[in-house]
This record gives structure tokens, C-alpha cells and sequence, in this order.
């Protein structure tokens, strides 16, 4: 017999199966992956560091949706605001790796590269050195804690007797349709304000 023209396990679709299941569940095994491919377990180990080396495989592909070109703007807030939107966006569309990928150590060679593209950014921009990463931590922060309020259900109170939260009910009753994307645009506003702030600080 031939060898087949592609190969039945590589990377790509180690990774692809990967996020599928975490998107169905929040979480993975390495012998589910495995199962779910139709190869041994060990087959998958040849090609992956372990689960360490398939979370990198998610996070490079869940973030291979950011466009690092909108770190090329002009000037350097606008070019954060984009990434920053581009950034949500690419978290939004798999909510449930957002817990898997945040607990976990960066060591994807593509990923560390955007970051360090970033840090680049605001260097040039003048921002101090100190200040840089809890720039973008905050930011992350807020991105990400965004993406996970785009996944949650519109009306995320329920009050079963509105009399006992009377302005509570007013308050809710209020809110616009696309509460997630109003509250980013608050909170990315304030952050922006603040980082303004802090790069012209004497």
C-alpha cells in the first residue's frame, strides 16, 4: 500500500479538534483528542509537547484571528483601541478557552511575537518601560473579560420579585439592547483616558 498524500495526524488537526471540544465543553483531554481523531494517544504525543503543548496550539489559533497590523496605526492610541477590538473579537468566537488559555503560561513563539510587537508600540509611543506590560495586561483584562460578557445571556438578572429591588428593576429596565458592547466602549474609554494620562506624566 501507498502512503496516503496527507498525513492523518499533524499539528493543524491536532489543534482544530482541540478547539472543537473545548468549544463544546470548556475543556479537553489529551485521549479524548485522541479518540475523537481516531489515533492512538501516543500518536498525538509525537506531535505535541503534552497538554501544555496542545493549550499553545489553542492559543495560537485562537489568536491567529488578531490582526497584528492594527499595531501599526497612527497614532498609537487608535492603534490600540483596534487591536484591542480586533483582540475581543478573536476571543468572543471561543468564550470557553478564555478560562483554559488565561491560566496558562504564553510560550507560543507566534503569540510572544504580537506581544512583542506591542511593547514596541508603546515604547516608541514613550510610554515608560515600567508601565508597558500593566498597559497591556489592562487591557487584556478588560478584553477579555468583555469577550466572556459577549457569551453570557443579554438579561443576566432575573428578579423574581421586583419589589425587593425596586431601583435595581428601573435600572435594568433602562438598558439599551447590546449591553456587552456598551459597557466595553465605557470601560475602553476610561481605560484610554487613563493610559493618555499616564504616558504624559511627567
Amino acid at each position: 500500500m501507498g502512503r496516503p498524500r496527507r498525513p492523518l495526524l499533524d499539528r493543524e488537526r491536532i489543534a482544530t479538534t482541540a478547539l472543537e471540544v473545548v468549544d463544546e465543553q470548556g475543556e479537553f483531554s489529551v485521549p479524548q483528542i485522541a479518540k475523537r481523531l481516531g489515533v492512538q494517544t501516543a500518536s498525538v504525543y509525537h506531535h505535541v509537547d503534552g497538554r501544555d503543548g496542545i493549550v499553545e496550539l489553542l492559543r495560537e489559533r485562537v489568536a491567529s484571528a488578531i490582526d497584528g497590523g492594527t499595531l501599526d496605526l497612527e497614532p498609537w492610541d487608535a492603534a490600540l483601541v483596534a487591536w484591542a477590538r480586533s483582540y475581543r473579537a478573536a476571543f468572543a468566537a471561543h468564550p470557553r478557552a478564555i478560562p483554559l488559555l488565561t491560566t496558562s503560561p504564553v510560550r507560543a513563539p507566534r503569540v510572544l511575537a504580537q506581544y512583542e510587537k506591542a511593547v514596541g508600540r508603546l515604547l516608541d509611543a514613550g510610554f515608560a518601560l515600567a508601565d508597558v506590560m500593566p498597559v497591556i495586561i489592562a487591557l487584556e483584562n478588560l478584553v477579555l473579560g468583555s469577550a466572556l460578557d459577549l457569551a453570557a445571556p443579554e438579561a443576566m438578572w432575573e428578579l423574581a420579585d421586583e419589589t425587593a429591588t425596586p431601583r435595581l428593576a428601573r435600572a435594568l429596565d433602562a438598558v439599551p439592547e447590546g449591553r456587552a458592547n456598551q459597557a466595553f466602549e465605557l470601560a475602553l474609554t476610561g481605560y484610554l483616558a487613563h493610559v493618555r494620562t499616564l504616558r504624559d506624566a511627567p
